[in-house]
Protein backbone atom coordinates (compact mmCIF):
# COMPACT_ATOMS: atom_id res chain seq x y z
CA UNK A 1 0.00 0.00 0.00
CA UNK A 2 1.67 3.50 -0.83
CA UNK A 3 2.48 5.75 1.65
CA UNK A 4 -0.11 9.23 1.58
CA UNK A 5 2.62 11.26 1.96
CA UNK A 6 4.70 9.53 -0.59
CA UNK A 7 1.40 10.32 -2.76
CA UNK A 8 0.87 13.52 -1.76
CA UNK A 9 4.71 14.36 -2.65
CA UNK A 10 4.56 12.71 -5.95
CA UNK A 11 1.31 14.82 -6.90
CA UNK A 12 2.82 18.17 -5.71
CA UNK A 13 6.30 17.26 -7.69
CA UNK A 14 3.83 16.24 -10.70
CA UNK A 15 2.47 20.01 -10.24
CA UNK A 16 5.14 22.12 -9.68
CA UNK A 17 6.82 20.26 -12.82
CA UNK A 18 3.52 20.74 -15.25
CA UNK A 19 3.62 24.57 -14.25
CA UNK A 20 7.52 24.90 -14.94
CA UNK A 21 7.05 22.78 -18.57
CA UNK A 22 3.38 24.04 -19.26
CA UNK A 23 4.87 27.81 -18.85
CA UNK A 24 7.45 26.85 -21.77
CA UNK A 25 4.68 24.95 -23.47
CA UNK A 26 2.33 28.55 -23.05
CA UNK A 27 5.14 30.49 -24.96
CA UNK A 28 4.97 27.90 -27.85
CA UNK A 29 1.12 28.53 -27.85
CA UNK A 30 1.37 31.86 -27.90
CA UNK A 31 3.56 31.88 -30.59
CA UNK A 32 1.14 30.01 -33.08
CA UNK A 33 -2.03 31.24 -31.43
CA UNK A 34 -0.46 34.74 -32.80
CA UNK A 35 -0.12 33.64 -36.29
CA UNK A 36 -3.50 32.39 -36.55
CA UNK A 37 -5.34 34.62 -34.70
CA UNK A 38 -3.80 37.25 -36.98
CA UNK A 39 -4.18 35.25 -40.27
CA UNK A 40 -6.10 31.97 -39.83
CA UNK A 41 -2.98 30.11 -41.54
CA UNK A 42 -2.87 27.02 -39.74
CA UNK A 43 1.19 26.72 -40.00
CA UNK A 44 2.41 23.19 -40.53
CA UNK A 45 6.18 24.65 -40.14
CA UNK A 46 5.85 26.07 -36.46
CA UNK A 47 7.31 22.92 -35.00
CA UNK A 48 10.51 23.66 -37.56
CA UNK A 49 10.67 27.53 -35.56
CA UNK A 50 10.95 25.50 -32.34
CA UNK A 51 13.84 23.20 -33.66
CA UNK A 52 15.68 26.30 -35.04
CA UNK A 53 14.98 27.81 -32.18
CA UNK A 54 17.40 25.10 -30.31
CA UNK A 55 19.61 24.90 -32.42
CA UNK A 56 20.17 28.74 -33.01
CA UNK A 57 20.70 28.92 -29.12
CA UNK A 58 22.82 26.00 -28.63
CA UNK A 59 25.01 27.53 -31.16
CA UNK A 60 24.94 31.27 -30.10
CA UNK A 61 25.85 30.13 -26.51
CA UNK A 62 28.51 27.89 -27.30
CA UNK A 63 30.18 29.23 -30.69
CA UNK A 64 29.83 32.50 -30.15
CA UNK A 65 30.51 32.11 -25.87
CA UNK A 66 27.74 34.39 -24.83
CA UNK A 67 28.26 31.57 -22.24
CA UNK A 68 31.41 32.99 -21.16
CA UNK A 69 30.42 36.81 -22.17
CA UNK A 70 27.17 36.77 -19.65
CA UNK A 71 27.50 33.52 -17.80
CA UNK A 72 25.64 29.99 -17.40
CA UNK A 73 22.85 32.08 -16.01
CA UNK A 74 21.88 34.84 -18.66
CA UNK A 75 23.98 33.43 -21.48
CA UNK A 76 20.95 31.28 -22.49
CA UNK A 77 18.66 33.68 -21.71
CA UNK A 78 20.25 36.44 -24.28
CA UNK A 79 20.78 33.67 -26.57
CA UNK A 80 17.07 33.33 -26.80
CA UNK A 81 16.43 36.58 -27.07
CA UNK A 82 19.11 36.93 -30.20
CA UNK A 83 17.57 33.96 -31.68
CA UNK A 84 14.13 35.24 -31.06
CA UNK A 85 15.21 37.95 -33.17
CA UNK A 86 16.66 36.25 -36.09
CA UNK A 87 13.82 34.29 -36.49
CA UNK A 88 11.33 37.27 -36.23
CA UNK A 89 13.14 38.54 -39.88
CA UNK A 90 12.94 34.81 -41.17
CA UNK A 91 9.21 35.12 -40.14
CA UNK A 92 8.80 38.51 -41.96
CA UNK A 93 10.76 37.47 -45.02
CA UNK A 94 8.89 34.10 -45.18
CA UNK A 95 5.49 35.59 -44.72
CA UNK A 96 6.48 38.52 -47.72
CA UNK A 97 8.02 36.46 -50.22
CA UNK A 98 5.98 32.89 -49.71
CA UNK A 99 2.60 33.31 -47.83
CA UNK A 100 1.50 36.49 -49.18
CA UNK A 101 1.11 34.79 -52.25
CA UNK A 102 -1.69 32.78 -50.86
CA UNK A 103 -2.71 34.85 -47.95
CA UNK A 104 -5.17 38.36 -48.04
CA UNK A 105 -6.85 39.24 -51.25
CA UNK A 106 -4.64 37.10 -53.36
CA UNK A 107 -6.32 34.35 -52.11
CA UNK A 108 -9.84 35.59 -52.49
CA UNK A 109 -9.94 34.01 -56.38
CA UNK A 110 -8.45 31.10 -54.58
CA UNK A 111 -10.11 27.80 -53.47
CA UNK A 112 -11.07 27.35 -49.94
CA UNK A 113 -9.57 31.14 -49.52
CA UNK A 114 -6.48 29.78 -50.55
CA UNK A 115 -6.56 27.41 -47.23
CA UNK A 116 -5.43 24.17 -49.27
CA UNK A 117 -2.36 26.29 -50.88
CA UNK A 118 -0.81 27.56 -47.48
CA UNK A 119 -1.57 23.96 -45.87
CA UNK A 120 0.53 22.52 -48.50
CA UNK A 121 3.44 25.45 -48.45
CA UNK A 122 3.82 25.14 -44.72
CA UNK A 123 4.04 21.38 -44.59
CA UNK A 124 6.71 22.10 -48.01
CA UNK A 125 8.58 24.48 -44.97
CA UNK A 126 8.31 22.26 -42.64
CA UNK A 127 9.89 19.32 -44.83
CA UNK A 128 12.55 21.75 -46.12
CA UNK A 129 13.77 23.62 -43.09
CA UNK A 130 14.18 19.68 -40.68
CA UNK A 131 15.85 18.00 -43.81
CA UNK A 132 18.11 21.02 -44.21
CA UNK A 133 18.87 21.12 -40.44
CA UNK A 134 19.37 17.24 -40.83
CA UNK A 135 22.05 17.79 -43.14
CA UNK A 136 23.67 20.57 -41.52
CA UNK A 137 23.45 19.24 -38.10
CA UNK A 138 23.26 15.97 -38.18
CA UNK A 139 21.44 13.84 -36.95
CA UNK A 140 22.93 12.93 -33.12
CA UNK A 141 21.03 14.08 -30.48
CA UNK A 142 22.44 17.86 -29.10
CA UNK A 143 22.07 19.47 -25.94
CA UNK A 144 22.73 22.76 -24.23
CA UNK A 145 24.34 21.97 -20.88
CA UNK A 146 24.59 24.41 -17.91
CA UNK A 147 25.31 24.00 -14.17
CA UNK A 148 21.60 24.93 -14.00
CA UNK A 149 20.37 22.05 -15.82
CA UNK A 150 21.22 19.53 -13.55
CA UNK A 151 20.50 21.22 -10.29
CA UNK A 152 17.64 21.84 -8.28
CA UNK A 153 15.91 23.96 -5.29
CA UNK A 154 14.32 22.24 -2.07
CA UNK A 155 11.49 23.55 -1.01
CA UNK A 156 10.25 21.88 1.96
CA UNK A 157 9.93 20.37 4.08
CA UNK A 158 6.48 21.04 3.71
CA UNK A 159 4.57 18.48 5.60
CA UNK A 160 6.55 17.26 8.96
CA UNK A 161 10.02 16.11 7.51
CA UNK A 162 9.24 14.15 4.66
CA UNK A 163 7.13 15.86 1.73
CA UNK A 164 9.60 18.26 -0.26
CA UNK A 165 9.46 19.73 -3.82
CA UNK A 166 12.60 19.83 -6.01
CA UNK A 167 12.40 22.77 -8.74
CA UNK A 168 14.90 21.79 -11.06
CA UNK A 169 16.70 25.47 -11.85
CA UNK A 170 16.88 25.51 -15.48
CA UNK A 171 13.19 25.21 -15.93
CA UNK A 172 12.44 27.42 -13.34
CA UNK A 173 14.55 30.02 -15.06
CA UNK A 174 12.74 29.09 -18.12
CA UNK A 175 9.54 29.74 -16.81
CA UNK A 176 10.46 33.23 -15.57
CA UNK A 177 11.10 34.16 -19.21
CA UNK A 178 8.43 32.91 -20.40
CA UNK A 179 6.37 34.96 -18.42
CA UNK A 180 8.01 37.77 -19.21
CA UNK A 181 7.90 37.35 -23.01
CA UNK A 182 4.26 36.72 -22.38
CA UNK A 183 3.30 39.70 -20.37
CA UNK A 184 5.44 41.99 -23.03
CA UNK A 185 3.31 40.34 -25.49
CA UNK A 186 -0.23 41.31 -24.11
CA UNK A 187 1.15 44.28 -23.42
CA UNK A 188 2.31 45.16 -27.01
CA UNK A 189 -0.94 43.71 -28.38
CA UNK A 190 -3.44 45.50 -25.77
CA UNK A 191 -1.50 48.92 -25.65
CA UNK A 192 0.83 49.96 -28.56
CA UNK A 193 -0.87 51.36 -31.84
CA UNK A 194 0.89 48.61 -33.99
CA UNK A 195 -1.26 46.32 -31.82
CA UNK A 196 -4.19 47.80 -32.02
CA UNK A 197 -3.85 47.32 -36.06
CA UNK A 198 -3.19 43.90 -35.57
CA UNK A 199 -6.67 43.19 -33.60
CA UNK A 200 -8.33 45.29 -36.30
CA UNK A 201 -6.84 43.11 -39.09
CA UNK A 202 -7.93 40.37 -37.13
CA UNK A 203 -10.97 40.97 -36.62
CA UNK A 204 -12.03 42.11 -40.04
CA UNK A 205 -9.61 42.60 -42.44
CA UNK A 206 -11.75 44.41 -45.05
CA UNK A 207 -12.55 46.94 -43.08
CA UNK A 208 -9.14 47.68 -41.95
CA UNK A 209 -8.42 48.44 -45.54
CA UNK A 210 -11.26 50.70 -45.58
CA UNK A 211 -9.76 52.52 -42.84
CA UNK A 212 -6.36 52.34 -44.30
CA UNK A 213 -4.85 49.48 -41.94
CA UNK A 214 -1.85 47.76 -44.21
CA UNK A 215 -3.31 44.19 -43.45
CA UNK A 216 -0.24 42.96 -45.47
CA UNK A 217 2.34 44.99 -43.17
CA UNK A 218 0.06 43.09 -39.73
CA UNK A 219 0.84 39.78 -41.44
CA UNK A 220 4.08 39.91 -41.60
CA UNK A 221 4.39 41.71 -38.24
CA UNK A 222 2.38 38.94 -36.61
CA UNK A 223 3.63 35.92 -38.70
CA UNK A 224 7.22 37.53 -38.23
CA UNK A 225 6.17 37.33 -34.22
CA UNK A 226 4.91 33.82 -34.12
CA UNK A 227 8.25 33.03 -35.09
CA UNK A 228 10.62 34.79 -32.87
CA UNK A 229 8.07 34.00 -29.66
CA UNK A 230 7.80 30.33 -30.88
CA UNK A 231 12.20 30.30 -31.38
CA UNK A 232 12.27 31.84 -27.81
CA UNK A 233 10.55 28.81 -26.43
CA UNK A 234 12.62 26.64 -28.43
CA UNK A 235 15.86 27.97 -26.73
CA UNK A 236 14.62 28.03 -23.29
CA UNK A 237 13.68 24.09 -23.81
CA UNK A 238 17.26 23.78 -24.93
CA UNK A 239 18.44 24.21 -22.01
CA UNK A 240 17.23 21.26 -19.96
CA UNK A 241 16.33 18.93 -23.18
CA UNK A 242 18.28 17.29 -25.97
CA UNK A 243 17.10 17.88 -29.24
CA UNK A 244 17.77 17.02 -33.17
CA UNK A 245 16.29 17.93 -36.16
CA UNK A 246 13.24 16.11 -36.54
CA UNK A 247 12.31 17.44 -32.51
CA UNK A 248 9.90 19.79 -34.30
CA UNK A 249 7.17 17.17 -34.56
CA UNK A 250 6.93 16.54 -31.17
CA UNK A 251 6.04 19.66 -30.25
CA UNK A 252 3.55 21.03 -33.18
CA UNK A 253 0.30 19.20 -32.44
CA UNK A 254 1.54 20.24 -28.43
CA UNK A 255 1.13 23.19 -30.23
CA UNK A 256 -2.27 23.04 -31.88
CA UNK A 257 -4.24 21.01 -28.97
CA UNK A 258 -2.83 23.85 -26.56
CA UNK A 259 -4.30 26.19 -29.44
CA UNK A 260 -7.46 24.69 -29.84
CA UNK A 261 -8.25 23.88 -26.26
CA UNK A 262 -7.62 27.71 -25.90
CA UNK A 263 -9.91 28.63 -28.26
CA UNK A 264 -9.35 29.33 -31.51
CA UNK A 265 -8.47 33.24 -32.44
CA UNK A 266 -7.41 33.80 -28.26
CA UNK A 267 -3.78 34.40 -27.86
CA UNK A 268 -4.40 34.13 -24.21
CA UNK A 269 -6.83 30.89 -24.56
CA UNK A 270 -3.15 29.75 -26.24
CA UNK A 271 -1.36 30.85 -23.56
CA UNK A 272 -3.48 28.73 -20.73
CA UNK A 273 -3.99 26.19 -23.21
CA UNK A 274 -0.25 25.54 -23.46
CA UNK A 275 0.19 25.40 -19.37
CA UNK A 276 -2.92 22.96 -18.95
CA UNK A 277 -1.30 20.45 -21.31
CA UNK A 278 1.97 20.96 -19.49
CA UNK A 279 -0.17 19.74 -16.51
CA UNK A 280 -1.86 17.12 -17.75
CA UNK A 281 1.48 15.85 -19.49
CA UNK A 282 3.38 15.55 -16.02
CA UNK A 283 0.01 14.55 -14.18
CA UNK A 284 -0.58 11.44 -16.07
CA UNK A 285 2.66 10.50 -15.54
CA UNK A 286 1.95 9.45 -12.35
CA UNK A 287 0.16 6.63 -13.87
CA UNK A 288 0.74 6.51 -17.17
CA UNK A 289 4.31 5.25 -19.05
CA UNK A 290 5.82 8.18 -21.12
CA UNK A 291 4.64 6.71 -23.95
CA UNK A 292 0.77 7.15 -23.25
CA UNK A 293 0.83 10.71 -21.82
CA UNK A 294 0.19 12.53 -25.42
CA UNK A 295 -3.01 9.89 -25.50
CA UNK A 296 -3.78 11.35 -22.65
CA UNK A 297 -3.50 15.07 -23.78
CA UNK A 298 -5.88 14.26 -26.88
CA UNK A 299 -8.46 12.35 -23.89
CA UNK A 300 -8.77 15.69 -22.91
CA UNK A 301 -8.62 17.35 -25.60
CA UNK A 302 -11.51 15.70 -27.12
CA UNK A 303 -13.50 15.88 -23.97
CA UNK A 304 -13.29 19.64 -23.44
CA UNK A 305 -14.18 19.81 -27.51
CA UNK A 306 -17.63 17.62 -26.61
CA UNK A 307 -18.84 19.89 -23.52
CA UNK A 308 -17.16 23.64 -25.10
CA UNK A 309 -16.54 23.03 -28.97
CA UNK A 310 -15.33 26.92 -29.18
CA UNK A 311 -12.17 25.91 -26.10
CA UNK A 312 -11.89 27.41 -22.72
CA UNK A 313 -11.76 31.16 -23.60
CA UNK A 314 -13.11 30.90 -27.46
CA UNK A 315 -16.14 32.65 -28.40
CA UNK A 316 -18.90 30.89 -30.26
CA UNK A 317 -19.23 33.08 -34.11
CA UNK A 318 -22.47 34.08 -35.48
CA UNK A 319 -22.26 33.36 -39.05
CA UNK A 320 -24.72 35.39 -41.57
Amino acid sequence: MTDPLILIENVLQALTAGVLVGGVYALMCLGLGMIFSVMRVVNFAQGEFVMLGMYSTFFLFSSLSLGDLFGPLLGPVVAAAVCGAVLYVVGVAIQTYLLSRVTGARAANISGDGHFPQLILTLGLALVISNGALMLFGSVPTSLRTPYSSSAWEIGPLIGEDVSIFVNKARAISLLVALVVASLLYLFVSRSSTGRTLRAAADNPTAAVYVGIDVQRSYRIAFGLGCAITGVAGGLLATYLPFQPYIGTDFVTVMYAGVVLGGLGSIAGAFWGGLLIGLIQQLTGLFLPAQLQNAAIFVVFLLVMLLRPQGLLGRNAERT
